[in-house]
């Protein structure tokens, strides 16, 4: 088994915020990412594929390929975007990273044809990231 990851990176602004809670709750649990005005992060984006090499081409997958897969299916639909109102795909979700890793490996699951998508890791800070393995 070989692993193999492409990287992308994107800006994107958004709001942490529950229309459910009260704007006390809300505060007290999102602190100040729950700017009203949103608060914005550059992301890093690794979609890690697993699966064996094709003895015939020597890849797992094409790595020109899995980027255009990526750039087709996420970044070109996050990338200097509000997350809470310009992407449908997180409509009615509170944009975590958390949250926004899940939609994204749901963006890519299905698309990758060679090997399988194994992993979404998404950086929101270099301190900070979530990892989702479906």
């Amino acid at each position: 088994m070989i692993y193999v990851t492409r990287r992308e990176v994107f800006s994107a602004s958004h709001r942490l915020f529950n229309p459910q809670l009260t704007d006390e709750q809300t505060d007290k649990l999102f602190g100040k990412c729950n700017n009203p005005n949103g608060h914005g992060h550059n992301y890093i984006l690794e979609v890690i594929v697993a699966g064996e090499i094709n003895p015939d081409t020597g890849y797992l997958i094409d790595l020109k390929l899995l980027k255009k897969i990526i750039i087709d299916n996420v970044i070109s639909k996050v990338d200097h975007k509000n997350l809470n109102m310009d992407v449908q795909f997180l409509s009615g979700k509170i944009p975590t990273a958390e949250n926004i890793a899940i939609a994204i490996w749901n963006e890519l699951d299905g698309k990758i044809p060679d090997g399988r998508l194994y992993s979404v890791k998404l950086y929101e800070t270099e301190n900070n990231y979530v990892e989702y393995r479906g």
